[in-house]
């Protein structure tokens, strides 16, 4: 054995090295096969069972990128653990094996379970991963057969070097799997899918529904910047010709709809604005987008609803669910199955081939995405997702209001500033905006004209800045009346209350 390898740190080094070839391989083989990736696997499975308090926790503290820490962790977790495995290899060997072995049952468990189908598949990666991690671990150790060449030399700087050569194959490998995962996304949403002509076009916006105010949310947020908040760690990959969407539940004539067939239904499009409910007092869980699609009620109509239907649960190819009151989809407001986001087919992460977009309710009870079912159902017999998680049974938007410009902390010359965000109340509309300076009475801002009740709307104000250390704050009066509620609320359970408040800097 390399002299090293002996030591405790030397031991933990091949550890992590064997285990970084282990998951590279793993990656690189579920992509070819294909099979889910066992990470991923793993962190949904994680998902599904971490207690609702730490969910909501990460969710609150790392919003959007709450995915990525998640597999960074297990990721981490893995290589440590593997490290670990190192060390107790150095005086028994068959330590390493039995972690290997034990890794490789856990990650077919993880990826069956997320995944059903092809499990002997699934458990020959899972297998494969960890006896190359087993492997690498013996061959950093000097474990290769007497007629083998010797591979590490006596030197640190040897072990150091082949070390990396091997961490190197593993990320190289990883690398390559999580392309191939890319390429497979892409062939999931066949770029010659075209959103057919909506029966009722919108026009494009007008000059006047956008304020003077470089720095402002737009009207109409990217794709590609567009808030992603779910549970899937990996996309659902849709064949569109196999796909349907079936009308269940308490109807009288159940419905299943190829992607051509909903297609081919009357199309609108509406400007909404949807949230999630963890957006908090001046997130960027927050987004409005030209969404085309066919009317949730038109659907509704077609299956025949019963009068003792009260709930309609939107279920996910991915096994997620939510549901909201039936006499939400059928009070006139613009709830829809949508198939189009900003003029192009839904984007894989926001819900291809089909979502639930409903005006006025936080996403955790509506925006159902990868959408394959729409039940109607009972409001006792059913609760959706995060329900029993401790949050409310009912999710209507607050109304909400935020300050883009100027950006918290800014520092600012004295004079003429303009101060503009925008304000949000789907379903009810914006009716005014005011702005108050250090604590002061609440002066109304100009409000630029309304895309439409569900969709935000940007505002303006004139302040004329003074040296010193200011405070703004913003709140937001919606289309029945009711002002912004100022009181300072938690998210749970049912989204948070408040004023959104910036600290600036005015030079003299």
């Amino acid at each position: 054995m390399p002299a090293d390898l002996r030591s405790r740190t030397g031991g933990a080094l091949a550890g992590v090295t064997s285990g970084a070839v282990a998951l590279g391989v793993a990656e690189l083989l579920s992509h070819l096969v294909p099979r889910p990736s066992l990470v991923l696997a793993v962190g949904e499975v994680v998902i599904a069972t971490v207690p609702p308090t730490l969910a909501d926790a990460a969710i609150g503290m790392f919003g959007r990128s709450d995915k990525t820490v998640l597999v960074v962790g297990i990721t981490v977790v893995a290589l440590l653990l593997a490290g670990a495995l190192g060390v107790a290899a150095r005086r028994r060997p068959w330590v390493a094996t039995i972690g290997f072995a034990a890794s490789a049952v856990m990650g077919a468990v993880a990826g069956t379970s997320r995944s059903p189908a092809a499990p002997v598949a699934t458990a020959i990666v899972a297998g494969a991963g960890a006896l190359s991690g087993l492997l690498c671990l013996r061959w950093l150790r000097g474990g290769a057969p007497a007629a083998a060449p010797p591979v590490v030399g006596e030197s640190r700087r040897q072990v150091l070097r082949v070390g990396a050569t091997a961490a190197g194959a593993g990320l190289v490998a990883a690398a390559a799997g999580r392309r191939l995962a890319q390429r497979g996304a892409t062939r999931a949403a066949p770029g010659d899918v075209s959103l057919p002509r909506p029966a009722t076009p919108r026009p494009a916006p007008g000059r006047g529904t956008a304020v003077d105010v470089d720095g402002v949310s737009a009207l109409f947020t990217p794709n590609r910047s567009f808030y992603r908040i779910d549970t899937a760690l990996i996309v659902p990959r849709v064949d569109i010709d196999t796909w349907r969407l079936d009308v269940t539940g308490l109807v009288d004539r159940p419905l299943s709809l190829s992607y051509r067939q909903l297609a081919d239904l009357p199309q609108i499009e509406a400007d909404i604005t949807i949230s999630c409910v963890s957006n908090d007092v001046g997130g960027d869980l927050v987004g409005n987008a030209r969404w085309q699609g066919v009317r949730l009620a038109e659907l509704l109509d077609q299956a025949g609803v019963r009068p003792e239907a009260t709930q309609v649960v939107g279920r996910s190819l991915d096994g997620w669910t939510a549901g909201f009151p039936t006499a939400v989809a059928l009070d006139g407001r613009t709830a829809l199955v949508a198939v189009g986001m900003n003029g192009e087919p839904l984007p894989l992460p926001h819900g291809f081939p089909a979502r639930l977009i409903v005006p006025g309710l936080y996403g955790y009870v509506s925006a159902t995405k990868w959408l394959r079912e729409i039940e109607l159902t009972t409001l006792e017999a059913f609760d959706g997702y995060w329900v029993p998680r401790g949050w409310a049974k009912e999710g209507p938007i607050k109304t909400t209001s935020r300050i883009d410009v100027p950006r918290p902390g800014a520092s600012i010359a004295a004079g003429p500033t303009a101060v503009g965000g925008v304000a949000w109340a789907p379903h009810r509309g914006v009716r005014r905006v005011e702005v108050s300076v250090d604590g002061g009475p609440w002066a109304e801002a100009t409000l630029a004209e309304a895309l439409d009740d569900d969709a935000w709307r940007q505002w303006r104000y004139d302040w004329k800045a003074v040296a010193g250390a200011h405070e703004l704050r913003v709140r937001a009066t919606d289309g029945t009346g009711d002002v912004q509620v100022g009181a300072i609320g938690p998210l749970k359970p049912d989204g948070a209350t408040g004023y959104h408040a910036i600290k600036v800097k005015v030079s003299g």
